[in-house]
């Protein structure tokens, strides 16, 4: 009994200290990518090329899934809002779910599942083909060719991308209460603008940004470990998905706590 108990807090102790790591790795990384925008020019190409790939590539998908998004809304909460004779205020839950919480989260987790996973499968097939130590052979630093372009690429559209679905999603509600609750246009536009200040859309940004940093960040952090071929590649970009999906969440979790107090 006494020897399993002490196998279980080895293994216990293992894991923190193995996340501990793994945590202060992700940080370097971000911090060697920081360093390298601050420090060195990007060849204006490169992050086009990435911000085509994690921005223009993703409008679709984005826009289906915010318009979903802003209809459910809308039919979850009519049920108990007319009930209470409260359609009026429709608009301000949509607004503000939206500006806040959904915009930003829903988001964030489709770039992850799509750009995210594209990255790290893209730099773990360089990892595991050795074409990342021929950059490091040509003295090329692969932090500035490889993860700045894709860091800045997402910082900067991802925001993008989250007012967008903000607005789809805001769209999307109002469309079923106009067009199904009887809800005037005049009403529920001048109740969105009503519900939203700008600590609101300030949030929502905020939090677009940190998402976008923790998936570029494990992303690029996963690929550039990669090896075992190509079956190290998979897991590589299972890891860096599943990985972006928990701390996107978690870090939602930990800002809108802060957010609540301020």
């Amino acid at each position: 009994m006494v020897y399993r108990m002490r196998d279980c807090f080895s293994r216990l102790g293992r894991k923190v200290l193995d996340s501990i790591y793994y945590a202060g790795e992700l940080s370097l990384l971000g911090a060697r990518a920081i360093f390298g925008l601050c420090a060195h020019p990007l060849k204006r190409k490169q992050v086009i090329a990435q911000m085509n790939k994690v921005g223009i590539d993703s409008l679709f998908i984005v826009s289906l899934c915010a318009l979903f998004i802003g209809i459910v809304l809308v039919l979850q909460s009519a049920y108990q809002m007319q009930k209470l004779g409260a359609e009026r205020f429709i608009a301000h839950l949509v607004a503000l779910s939206m500006c806040r919480e959904l915009g930003p989260v829903f988001t964030a987790l489709i770039i992850a599942g799509r750009a995210g996973a594209s990255i790290s499968a893209e730099l773990g097939t360089m990892k595991v083909t050795e074409q990342i130590d021929a950059l490091e052979t040509m003295a090329t630093n692969p932090v500035k060719y490889l993860v700045c372009p894709r860091f800045l690429a997402l910082v900067t559209m991802l925001p993008l991308l989250t007012v967008y679905a903000n607005f789809i999603g805001i769209f999307g509600g109002y469309m079923v209460a106009v067009w199904k609750l009887g809800i005037t246009s005049t009403m529920y536009i001048s109740s969105t603008f009503e519900a939203l200040a700008l600590k609101d859309i300030f949030t929502g940004l905020f939090k677009s940004v940190i998402f976008a940093v923790i998936i570029c960040v494990v992303s690029c952090f996963q690929g550039l470990r990669a090896e075992g071929g190509a079956e190290g590649v998979g897991k590589a970009t299972t890891l860096a998905v599943v990985v972006s999906f928990v701390l996107i969440i978690a870090a939602d979790c930990l800002f809108t706590a802060l957010f609540y107090f301020v």
